[in-house]
């Protein structure tokens, strides 16, 4: 059924925004107890209540403005940060925006319970409950809309924890660390390869940085020019970079492709290139002799 415009706007419209004002408390209460508001402001329901009001004000706002179907109105703005902190909350329990949407849907029958009890005459109240459905249909966008952004922000977040988790700095002797690569290096992992590898160089002063790619299954030009890009930020930081871990296969396929890694300082293993930055910073390596007791 299609609500009529004069519905969502005019007399309905300021009367919707009134009753919104008188029952305030009431509509807050009892939002408290809905499963959108409850599930999460589990430890104090004061607190529960509160961010209700905060909603209600920027229903009654939209109410007196006449935009009662205009997601971008602005008396929305006021509840926007509360209802992104709920969907995020939401988000991080794994509930999914269908089911955001369905609790969403129930805030209206607890206003429409008190709008039916208004002193209204019968066309009044006919039209007033038109118009609460036509808001309460706008929140419920405007909650979905919310509620997706969090989860995609979410799933960013743990996208770049994955990365970093996956590109550890590791220390193997004062003053050379290494980063041991796995997986496909694509745009997004290589800028957190470099960025990580940087802050290594700064905070522990090294002055050999090792990427291995042993564990990198195919080198291609996109590959190469992502390892060229932080071979040439860790020589400005000051720090000379090698590139260890090139298996045979991985050899011909820079050779078969043309890429050019002239420039860049390259051992076959991660050993070969320890031993090659221990002896540039005068380390010396022995074995110890066989049933000699360490000092």
């Amino acid at each position: 059924m299609q609500v009529p415009e004069q519905a969502a706007q005019g007399p309905a419209a300021r009367e919707l925004g009134d009753f919104l004002e008188r029952r305030r408390e009431q509509i807050a209460q009892r939002w408290a107890d809905v499963p959108l508001f409850r599930t999460v402001f589990t430890v104090s329901r004061d607190e529960a209540v509160e961010a209700c009001k905060v909603v209600v004000d920027a229903l009654r706002e939209v109410a007196s403005s006449g935009r009662l179907d205009d997601v971008a109105a602005p008396g929305f703005d006021p509840a926007r940060e509360q209802l992104g902190r709920m969907a995020a909350s939401r988000a991080r329990g794994g509930v999914s925006p269908a089911q955001v949407a369905n609790e969403a849907a129930g805030l209206r029958a607890a206003a429409a319970e008190l709008l039916r009890g208004e002193d209204l005459p019968a066309h009044e109240a006919r039209e007033a409950l038109l118009a609460l459905t036509v808001l309460m249909g706008t929140l419920r966008v405007v909650i979905m809309e919310t509620t997706v952004l969090a989860g995609d922000e979410l799933i960013a977040r743990q996208r770049q924890q994955l990365l970093e988790v996956a590109t550890p700095v590791i220390s193997l002797w004062e003053g050379v660390v290494a980063v041991p690569l796995i997986g496909t290096l694509d745009s997004a992992r290589s800028q957190v390869v470099m960025e990580s590898l940087l802050q290594a160089v700064v905070e522990r002063r090294a002055r050999h940085a090792i990427l291995d790619i042993t564990g990198v299954p195919t080198v291609d030009s996109l590959v190469a020019h992502h390892l060229m890009q932080t071979v040439a930020a860790v020589r400005l930081m000051g720090a000379e970079c090698i590139v260890s871990g090139i298996r045979p296969a991985i050899a011909q396929t820079i050779v078969h492709l043309g890429i050019d890694l002239s420039a860049v300082l390259t051992r076959g293993s991660l050993a070969d290139a320890l031993e090659y930055a221990l002896a540039r910073q005068g380390t010396e390596v022995s074995r110890r002799a066989a049933g000699a007791t360490p000092r």
